[in-house]
């Protein structure tokens, strides 16, 4: 059950990739190294939140995921989402499902233990 878990997060790995690139989102070009170490969750403090899931979380996650390591315990990326597209709810609506949905997929497993 928990290598299905997996592969879900996966397969919404790709998803959340391609909403990035349909909203605009997704860079060609990596932040400085400096911006990508920073010490505040999400990166607040260097990244937009866009960034973060590009260039931080899902290379995070596939890493997890491809060298068959344990999910993290807890995830609560899509209640960042709210707060950050608030303003642009409808435009993100897809965006924030997804997350939404990596978060479930996380939280499940460990329902699984």
């Amino acid at each position: 059950m928990l290598v299905q878990a997996k592969l879900h997060v996966g397969v919404l790995l790709v998803e959340l990739e391609n909403e990035l690139r349909a909203l605009g989102w997704w860079e060609s070009q990596a932040p400085a190294a400096q911006a990508l170490q920073s010490q505040q969750p999400f990166c607040v403090d260097t990244l937009e939140f866009s960034q973060w899931l590009q260039w931080v979380f899902i290379p995070r996650m596939q890493s997890i995921v491809l060298t068959q390591q344990p999910l993290p315990k807890q995830c609560a990326i899509f209640e960042m989402a709210t707060v950050v597209y608030r303003e642009k709810s409808l435009e993100t609506a897809a965006l924030q499902r997804c997350l939404k949905n990596i978060d479930a997929a996380i939280m499940s497993q460990q329902v699984l233990h």
